[in-house]
């Protein structure tokens, strides 16, 4: 049993990293492109540089949601499995 608590533990461990790995660049990517897009439409028109920003930020914001959901599953994962207080019981020894 405590054999099959340590492997689910590093096969959590190893999903969670390659999730928030994955998820960060591609938020990063997906941040880079609204800012770029915006940017160039502030220097196309000018004049619209404050709706431009608001949407923006807006985007930008629910962009980086997705970054902190997938945080929280790999958090999950890591410290909230079934197999916590076996795992536990076997550090403890």
């Amino acid at each position: 049993m405590e054999a099959q608590a340590l492997q689910f533990f590093i096969a959590s461990v190893t999903a969670a990293g390659f999730g928030i790995a994955i998820a960060a660049s591609l938020c990063g990517i997906a941040q880079g492109l609204g800012l770029r897009a915006a940017v160039e439409g502030i220097a196309r028109n000018p004049e619209s540089s404050g709706k431009v920003t608001v949407t923006m930020l807006i985007g930008l914001a629910m962009i980086e949601s997705l970054c902190i959901y997938t945080l929280v599953v790999a958090l999950i994962l890591i410290y909230a499995h079934p197999q916590a207080t076996a795992i536990a019981k076997l550090f403890a020894h």
